[in-house]
């Protein structure tokens, strides 16, 4: 699927995702998000059909990250993580997110995490990317860069 289709096919659910993240709880903080793909996931392979969008809002002052996460075309979504590294380079796990199986690939939900491992997020979020990992991909299914949120 080319990035035209992708936006495509992702631009409905994140309407709505949209809706839902503005009423989320955890309302204050900054706003990151970002597009998920089978193919940016290193050391690959990621799942090839795999999609997905998160988008969040961190607030060291309350030590919390809270977010939407939603997945298509991954089976078995069993876990999710924001970690350190540059696009294309794999890096440790900075914050451990939950992910929410049974509501057909997408969760929100609020984690608690050092103030201080937020703060460096927010101040370089495009050295952090998401990835979601699955039954068939355990090293991880679908990958994102994370970015401020733009206004819509």
């Amino acid at each position: 699927m080319n990035s035209n289709m992708l936006g495509l096919a992702i631009t409905p659910i994140l309407a709505i995702s949209l809706a839902a993240f503005a009423d989320h709880p955890g309302g204050g903080g900054a706003k990151l998000e970002a597009s998920l793909t089978g193919a940016a996931e290193v050391p690959g392979p990621g799942d090839p059909d795999g999609t997905g969008m998160i988008q969040m809002r961190l607030n060291p002052g309350q030590g919390e990250v809270c977010y939407t996460l939603m997945t298509m075309n991954v089976e078995g979504v069993n876990a999710a993580h924001i970690h350190v590294g540059e696009e294309g380079q794999a890096g440790g796990i900075a914050i451990s997110l939950q992910v929410d199986a049974s509501h057909d690939g997408m969760t929100e939900k609020c984690v608690e995490d050092m103030r201080s491992r937020i703060t460096a997020i927010l101040r370089n979020p495009s050295g952090y990317y998401v990835n979601v990992h699955s039954a068939g991909n355990p090293a991880g299914a679908v990958r994102g860069q994370l970015e401020g949120l733009r206004d819509k």
